[in-house]
């Protein structure tokens, strides 16, 4: 596994990837280390001075007006890293917090942040180390950043409260330490207030949700082109040059997705008493443009994340010329807006697969199918309860679209009396994007019972790969009922886990 280096110019999408998902190790360049100290130096020369300068020589928030005593600096950073780690409620998965971790790494290493260089490099020490701070589900309002959540891992640097080791087993955070050989950090002027004042929790959580989006639409395509099959829709609307007249780019990937999955398809554009087929339902005839409307969104978020990978996000921060200034720049608003922005297409792309679902079972709407895709109607429910559980997922995913980043919530004696939510924005849409790889997992369920049961019809070559694949994976096909919660499970795994595109993809090669 490659290590990531980091430097000051910020990283990427895939670096975040690598360590909070791969656990890849990481190190700090030599510009990094460099522009650390000199960065520190400056911050050492303030506190030298008797002029207060805030987060260096003062309280934090409503509490800025006071001057701190030279004596009492260190015990103040301490403090605010004991006091903000007041999070509540269930743990925070683990890539989540490595993601945190190395994104605040990322800011220190900008040398804009004046902390010494003894302190990004334990962070980077306890990141190899696979120590994983307890981080708790509650505690951040998205403004002065992920406080509470990014005051837990700097409480992990100091030897103090829990940690992860690299076994699963949570434990006191100095014994894990002493058992790497990290010695923990004894914080100066600045530093505590450093750690814990950026945007770095819901930012991890962004570029992982479009990661695993990426696939999510992809893998929805193809599943919207199994169900057109199934029923017997049309391909005609997919053409390219009906999608080239209302240039969105996200629609027309979306169409050519689903365009290769149907090619040599038998299946398109019968009808059970063979009259010809004028037009589908808009869940089948307009699936491009909505899975296009949300391609289109994560393109929007994903630009708002590389600028915020480029970013340092500190209060206050180390100007190139030497000043140190207060800012604003640790409001999360940018990143919340995009991640509420994500959940709404996500909920809307799980509503439109769930109508194409419900279609393929009702025998009125389904063309020629069976009730249900039932083997025996009426002795047999078939999917009727599966349809049951995907509305489920669906009505909670339009729960979950309601945004996050419009509820504020003021704070800290009314000094932060606007505040993003960003944190909750993120929390909910990685709820969001599990539910809907289950919604995507049943259509898909639906969608090979339904085409296998079009009997004396030819699917196309990508969708009999599909079959056979998902079949191999454990999936059961049309027969009596049994037990589905296994089927429903193995389904989702094949999503999850990129085996449904890459069946479709020994075929099509490529797709979007």
């Amino acid at each position: 596994m490659h290590t990531v280096v980091v430097g000051t110019a910020g990283v990427t999408a895939s670096d975040v990837l690598a360590v909070a998902r791969g656990g890849a190790p990481v190190e700090l360049s030599a510009e990094a280390v460099a522009a650390l100290a000199a960065s520190r130096g400056i911050v050492d020369a303030l506190a030298a001075k008797p002029d207060p300068v805030y987060g260096v020589s003062t309280g934090f928030g409503a509490l800025a007006t006071r001057h701190i005593d030279p004596g009492l600096r260190g015990r103040l950073q301490r403090n605010i890293v004991r006091s903000h780690a007041a999070g509540m409620g269930p743990r925070v998965e683990r890539e989540v917090v490595r993601a945190l971790m190395f994104l605040r790494l990322k800011t220190l290493c900008s040398g804009r942040t004046g902390v010494r260089p003894e302190v990004a490099r334990t962070m980077a020490e306890v990141l190899n180390a696979g120590i994983t701070p307890v981080v708790h589900e509650y505690g951040s309002l998205g403004c002065s950043g992920d406080l509470a959540p990014l005051s837990h891992c700097a409480l992990t640097l100091m030897g103090e409260g829990e940690a992860e080791g690299p076994d699963g087993g949570v434990r006191p955070a100095g014994e894990l330490l002493a058992e790497h050989g990290i010695r923990p950090v004894e914080l100066r002027e600045k530093e505590g207030l450093a750690l814990l004042n950026g945007t770095d929790g819901m930012l991890g959580m962004l570029v992982m949700a479009l990661a695993d989006l990426d696939l999510l639409y992809t893998s929805a395509d193809v599943t919207a082109a199994l169900s057109l099959e199934a029923l017997l829709g049309t391909d005609k609307v997919l053409a390219p040059e009906l999608h080239a007249i209302r240039p969105h780019p996200g629609q027309a990937a979306s169409a050519a997705n689903m365009l290769a999955v149907l090619k040599g398809s038998g299946l398109t554009g019968h009808h059970q008493d063979d009259a010809p087929r004028v037009q589908d339902a808009y869940s089948v005839r307009c699936a491009p443009q909505v899975a296009g409307a949300g391609r289109d969104t994560l393109a929007h978020a994903r630009l708002v994340a590389e600028r915020e990978l480029a970013s340092a996000v500190d209060n206050p921060v180390v100007l190139p010329d030497g000043r140190v200034e207060s800012n604003g720049n640790f409001h999360g608003a940018p990143v919340a807006y995009v991640l509420d922005f994500l959940a709404i297409a996500v909920a809307d792309l799980a509503s439109i697969a769930e109508r194409r679902t419900d279609r393929l079972l009702d025998k009125n709407r389904s063309h020629g199918l069976p009730p249900f895709l039932a083997d025996d109607p009426g002795v047999d429910s078939g999917l009727m309860i599966a349809q049951y559980t995907q509305a489920a997922l669906v009505g909670e995913l339009k729960r979950l679209a309601v945004p996050a980043s419009t509820d504020s919530i003021p704070s800290s004696a009314m000094q932060e009396d606007h505040v993003s939510m960003g944190w909750s924005a993120a929390r909910k849409l990685r709820t969001a994007v599990d539910n809907l790889t289950r919604v995507v997992a049943i259509e898909l369920y639906a969608a090979t019972r339904a085409v296998e049961l079009r009997e004396g019809l030819t699917p196309a070559p990508a969708t009999r790969a599909v079959v056979e694949a998902v079949r191999e994976a454990g999936v059961g096909g049309p027969g009596p009922d049994r037990h589905l919660a296994p089927d429903l499970a193995a389904a989702e795994a094949f999503v999850r886990d990129g085996r449904l595109v890459a069946a479709v993809e020994t075929v099509t090669g490529p797709l979007s």
